[in-house]
């Protein structure tokens, strides 16, 4: 058994140490936001993700996790600290690592009172060359010596929001950025119950694998996309073109699904941040620039759609079918529901939306548009209806029972013969029933 404190307790943070604790470690998450410790010492998730209140109840009740503002009594009571914060786009895209720089100075000024050696880990995705800086900075601060009284190491995360319980506890791999065998073989012990390949890297190798894999995963998406769009052209369904391009075992069937393209708290910030290290390296980074043009346009690819077949978007009400970025989670950031909202805002058109998870964090940046109770409700009084995100409760109703002229599905949610009209992103004159 090991003690773990982790600073941060947000999507990473909070599945990081549920994991930890479920494989029999004592943990201890640091938080600076009152109630999100109070809502986990409840055992109430502050997030919506699948299973995570179950096994947090259990946590709290056997005492194997508890929650924290005290950063200090964390630190001093643990030999292991994870930094899970958060790792913001700056306006020009860059990445923001004031965060992961607080806590690293706070660590610091705890590791200058502490006795014994203390392993502290940097979870957050961070640019090359992050961690290395982290363990001068905690060095500076604390008066000790890196590799001596305290070691500093990468460990990434690789999961994906809705089944992020599901990967940390079933990881494809575990990626270990470290300095010394010390620090690796801590590591190890931590992670054998997972019995997941374990690779072992030096700490800037850990941090680009980070970026390298959620780019490529972007590009496959905006690829999908920008084929997608050229199939409408020819009448071709770009479902069918991919199924047979995934059929080959050097590309795979993953993340070729088209649609209105990626959001979420990754793979947007993350190529931004690459876009943006590599350009101060004076490198001009072409692909990853249109990987993100691309998605920037894709939502849009929607609104083009009802216009061609409803016409003029002023004054007619949209039911707008799913807010988060994906579905099975509350999470909103960068979800393509937001500039398809602004879009059709400045179209004039009235928008009637509904989630079953992301209405409450949706409300904080469109409080003027009307919210349904259910998709039933937003359906009822709608023109269009426009599918975002592909919950699957979504796939069940019965659209032919309401007044609408048109469905535009941007997931490929619809799964029965619908007599509406309908027109799906990819899928060319085989997804217009006209």
């Amino acid at each position: 058994m090991m003690k773990i404190s982790i600073i941060g307790a947000g999507y990473v943070g909070l599945v990081t140490g549920a994991t930890f604790a479920k494989l029999g470690n004592e943990v201890i998450l640091v938080d600076v936001v009152k109630e999100k410790v109070e809502s986990i010492n409840m055992g109430k998730s502050p997030i919506y993700e699948k299973g995570l209140d179950e096994l947090l109840k259990g946590l709290v009740e056997n005492k194997k996790l508890r929650a924290t503002e005290d950063l200090e009594s964390a630190i001093l009571s643990t030999d292991i600290s994870f930094v899970s914060v958060g790792t913001p786009s700056k306006e020009d895209g860059s990445i923001d690592l004031s965060y992961v720089f607080s806590a690293v100075e706070q660590i610091g000024e705890v590791l200058r009172k502490k006795d014994g050696y203390h392993l502290v880990v940097i979870k957050s995705t961070v640019i090359p060359g992050t961690t290395e800086k982290a363990g001068k900075t905690i060095e500076k601060v604390s008066g000790k010596k890196e590799g001596v009284d305290f070691g500093i190491a990468m460990n990434p995360e690789f999961l994906r929001e809705g089944v992020a319980l599901e990967d940390s506890l079933n990881p494809d791999r575990v990626v270990l950025g470290v300095k010394s065998k010390r620090d690796e073989e801590i590591l190890k012990e931590l992670y054998s119950p997972l019995n997941a390949p374990v690779l072992v890297v030096d700490p800037s190798t850990a941090e680009m694998i980070k970026y390298t894999s959620n780019a490529f995963l972007a590009s496959k998406i905006s690829f999908a996309n920008e084929i997608a769009n050229i199939c409408e052209r020819f009448g071709i369904d770009v479902e069918d073109v991919m199924k047979g391009v995934g059929m080959d075992h050097r590309i795979s069937p993953y993340f070729l699904k088209a649609g209105a393209g990626f959001g979420g708290s990754c793979f947007p910030k993350d190529v931004k941040a690459l876009i943006s290290a590599a350009e101060e390296k004076g490198y001009d980074p072409i692909l990853l620039k249109d990987v993100i043009e691309i998605n920037d346009r894709q939502p849009l690819r929607m609104i083009e759609l009802a216009e061609k077949y409803a016409g003029e978007l002023k004054g007619k009400n949209i039911a707008l079918l799913g807010l988060s970025f994906k579905p099975d989670t509350d999470d909103i950031r960068e979800s393509r529901a937001i500039p398809l909202v602004k879009e059709l805002l400045k179209k004039g058109a009235n928008v009637i939306a509904y989630d079953p998870k992301a209405m409450e964090n949706f409300k904080r940046l469109f409080p003027e548009i009307e919210y349904a109770k259910t998709a039933e409700k937003a359906l009822e009084k709608a023109d269009i209806c426009m599918i975002q995100a592909d919950w699957e409760e979504f796939k069940e109703i019965d659209y032919d029972k309401y007044p609408l002229k048109l469905i535009v599905d941007g997931r490929r949610t619809l799964k029965k013969d619908v007599k509406i009209p309908y027109a799906v992103i990819g899928k060319g004159k085989k997804g217009e029933n006209y």
